[in-house]
């Protein structure tokens, strides 16, 4: 069953559009495969301390998107191909470069001075 004990709300993102993220992040990484079953949505709205109406809306997103497949009265799974894992990692790592670049550009950081603090960050060690 998909967990979510890793979960925490942040940011001013809609707590619905955190929980997609989430589940999003967790197939991109491999920690949700595919069929793995979804706690029910009275479940995760306990867990979560969020609304259910909330939780529903995050469903119905997945659903929408093709991620999640639900039946009336029955258990709900993550379904996705790896092409869709792939489609799913270039949105994720489009939106968290979008963002990053518009907080850069609004500290007037140049271009260069974003790619050379990416380039230093990405050899530092991530331990330290």
């Amino acid at each position: 069953m998909v967990s979510f004990e890793g979960f925490r709300p942040e940011g001013s993102d809609p707590i619905y559009l955190q929980i997609t993220a989430y589940v999003k992040r967790g197939i991109v990484s491999g920690e949700i495969p595919d069929g793995e079953e979804m706690p029910s949505r009275r479940m995760l709205s306990a867990l979560l301390g969020v609304n259910p109406n909330t939780v529903q809306k995050a469903c119905r997103l997945l659903e929408d998107e093709g991620i999640l497949e639900s039946r009336a009265g029955a258990k709900s799974y993550v379904r996705y191909s790896e092409s869709r894992r792939g489609g799913l990692r270039r949105e994720l790592l489009a939106a968290e470069v979008n963002e990053a670049a518009l907080k850069l550009k609004q500290m007037g950081v140049t271009l260069e001075e974003a790619m050379e603090l990416i380039a230093k960050a990405w050899e530092e060690d991530p331990q330290q």
